[in-house]
């Protein structure tokens, strides 16, 4: 019997593997032997009994720490020299980072990155240089770069991070949508009634409550929308980060005088508050390719984006939703309430947006792209 090639999937922390990996990782040890690396923790245990795969525990910061980044590098030679890897496959910035330099060391014949986003673009100064630094040096040590989205790809090469030939899988997107779960299930129908406020037009957001998702910008714009008319609301699902990214004072003030903005924290399943809700809205300054709004499109949600990689691969214009200028409150106010007016506009977006997504982010179909992409260049 031939033996199996051995992958090693790697990110930073373990959530990234407990979320773009969910499923994937079972269905590839099919075909190959695959190790998930990340740092530690409850998650990475998870990935070990859900995908039923091998998984080792590096440390890794996510933030630059000189000192504990080289720890972390020779831990990584150290365990790709005992694992002997076909390839390495890294997904977040640290860990593509530190695997495709450990991976060079430790000659591993395939080394892949999957950039799920950059922070250099938005960046200035010594910080943007540093950055963009890294990335080159990342991809100077890989074989084999994947941009999540064609944004990305664009980014890149304006950016002359690299002059090796990248390729976007599908139509962009390292996870894809699980249709059967993102869909309006009677459970979650009727969960979704006892959030609705039957009033009121709901705009939703989901993701983190920090200033680099737009939030500041968000409240203020739902502020203006909501001055002279009670018939709106705004949900926030997510939790803060007050000691990484926090919003301002004025934001906190808004959101705790207005009573029709109501933040409900981090929750376990967004889907019925996707379901309870008329308007999906994102004004996040950067993505790679965010999963959110390809789950709002699948539960039915028309969506406000804002101009940037991923979201605007993702929405098209007067078709699924509104595409407005990243940290520009006027533009979302404007667009807020131009689907609060027009009800005919806002349902004929909403008709249209779970099939476009099916029709392009189904992950059967993100599956198989990444398959046929390790199998090609196998050969």
């Amino acid at each position: 019997m031939e033996q199996k090639r051995k992958i090693i999937k790697a990110s930073t922390v373990p959530v990234s593997l407990n979320v773009f990996c969910r499923d994937q990782l079972r269905e590839l040890s099919q075909h190959y032997e695959v190790v998930a690396v990340s740092s530690p923790g409850e998650e990475l245990d998870e990935v070990a009994r859900r995908e039923g795969v091998k998984t080792v525990a590096v440390p890794m910061q996510r933030h630059i720490a000189p000192m504990n980044d080289l720890v972390s590098l020779m831990r990584l030679i150290d365990c790709f020299r005992r694992e002997k890897p076909w390839m390495v496959h890294s997904m977040t910035p640290k860990a593509g980072l530190l695997c495709m330099m450990a991976a060079w060391v430790a000659r591993v014949p395939r080394r892949v990155h999957t950039f799920t986003g950059l922070v250099w673009p938005t960046q200035h100064g010594v910080k943007r240089l540093l950055l963009k630094t890294m990335d080159r040096l990342l991809c100077a040590c890989a074989t084999h770069i994947i941009p999540e989205g064609q944004g990305v790809k664009r980014d890149l090469e304006y950016g002359r991070i690299t002059s090796k030939p990248m390729r976007v899988l599908a139509n962009g997107n390292v996870r894809g949508i699980d249709l059967e779960h993102y869909a309006l299930t009677p459970q979650v129908k009727a969960e979704a009634e006892r959030l609705r406020c039957a009033d009121k037009l709901t705009f939703v957001f989901v993701g983190r409550l920090v200033a680099d998702k737009g939030i500041n910008e968000l409240v203020e714009a739902f502020d203006i929308v909501s001055r002279n008319r009670n018939d709106v609301r705004l949900v926030l699902v997510g939790g803060q980060e007050p000691t990484l990214d926090p919003l301002t004072d004025k934001t906190l003030a808004m959101i705790e005088a207005n009573d029709n903005i109501k933040a409900v924290g981090q929750q376990g399943d967004v889907r019925p508050w996707l379901a309870a809700a008329d308007v999906f809205v994102f004004p996040s300054y950067r993505e790679g390719f965010p999963n959110v709004v390809i789950e709002a499109g699948a539960m039915g949600l028309p969506a406000i984006v804002t101009d940037i990689n991923g979201s605007n691969e993702i929405v098209v214009v007067d078709q699924n939703g509104l595409i407005v200028p990243p940290r520009q409150v006027e533009p979302l106010a404007q667009a807020m309430t131009a689907l609060a007016d027009n009800g005919e506009m806002r349902q004929a977006m909403a008709s249209r947006a779970r099939k476009m997504v099916a029709d392009r982010y189904d992950c059967n179909l993100v599956r198989h792209a990444l398959y046929e992409f390790y199998a090609a260049i196998g050969d």
